[in-house]
């Protein structure tokens, strides 16, 4: 037996496992009438908290994040996980983000990417045609199929046979689309970039999903060879307290074709796809939902999210 087979197989036995231990939770996925809520995890970001929650000392959160993290989870009463976060409060202290150096969007005005000096937005086209869709031909060109499969399950695996058989993890990451770039370029370059060049943005998209479709042919397989579930979070902030980050209609032109191409094979499959909503979304909930994903995780109300009208679409 090869170790394609020995991942697969511990895979699949240890989810049909959990889930069968999670019987709450694969029924709320799959929509069947059942008693109680499953709590999902809770990043918090407070080593106090943690701590506290988890019930250990003062700065055994620092020491063990791991450990202290699930133990957090656990006795919130967590049932279910999508990402896996225990590291992410390491960023953080008591008075807030541990800022270590600057990037293009956090602040950084200068800086280049292979070798392409990025202080307009002719330069970050110029960066797009030479490098990034030679990067996207070539992944494209070199893909395989298989060893993607592996490299999913053995990351679930290595995931939810850590975080025990209480919490069954869902899917994340691994389901790939096209992506806005502005955390390469930085939002000024990469947003002026977008409204004076759409042929070249959309090409790239293009190109994204290409490579996506290739991808998530490889995802769909690995949910099934290795007993996943088919609930999966999909993840990319599009917008701010003000709405879209671009105009709706440029969306609808340049980013939605290509989106429900990556998708829509899996949707036909019975995967049940969510958002994560940052800042007001409302403008593309309709269209969220129209090439078919079935709900929305993380709700900022306070930026128009009209939790009450999104429940009434369907």
């Amino acid at each position: 037996m090869g170790p394609e087979s020995i991942i697969l197989n511990k895979t699949s036995e240890l989810y049909s496992v959990v889930k069968g231990k999670n019987k709450m939770v694969m029924d709320a996925i799959n929509l069947v009438q059942h008693k109680g809520i499953p709590v999902s995890a809770v990043n918090i970001m407070q080593h106090e908290y943690i701590e506290r929650i988890a019930g250990v000392s003062p700065g055994d959160y620092v020491k063990n994040p791991n450990e202290v993290y699930m133990k957090c989870q656990r006795n919130l009463g967590a049932c279910v996980l999508d990402q896996y976060l225990a590291e992410n409060p390491l960023t953080m202290s008591s008075t807030g983000y541990k800022q270590k150096k600057r990037t293009a969007t956090t602040g950084l005005k200068e800086f280049n990417l292979d070798g392409i000096y990025i202080d307009s937005p002719e330069m970050v086209i110029e960066h797009l045609e030479k490098v990034a869709f030679s990067h996207y031909r070539a992944m494209i060109e070199n893909f395989n199929e298989e060893s993607r499969i592996e490299k999913i399950l053995k990351r679930e695996y290595e995931i939810q046979k850590h975080i025990g058989n209480s919490i069954l993890k869902t899917g994340y990451s691994y389901f790939k689309f096209p992506v806005m770039s502005y955390s390469s370029y930085g939002y000024e370059n990469y947003f002026m970039a977008y409204a004076l060049y759409p042929e070249v943005i959309e090409k790239y998209f293009s190109l994204q999903a290409d490579y996506c479709v290739l991808n998530n042919s490889a995802a769909i397989k690995a949910t099934e060879r290795g007993n996943l579930t088919k609930l999966i979070r999909l993840d990319h902030d599009m917008a701010d307290s003000r709405g879209t980050l671009v105009s709706i209609k440029s969306l609808d032109k340049l980013w939605f074709p290509h989106f429900n191409g990556c998708i829509e094979t899996a949707v036909k499959n019975g995967f049940k796809f969510i958002w994560h909503c940052d800042g007001n979304l409302m403008e593309m909930v309709p269209r969220l939902l129209d090439v078919g994903l079935k709900g929305f995780q993380g709700f900022q109300y306070e930026d128009g999210m009209d939790y009450l009208k999104i429940c009434g679409m369907r």
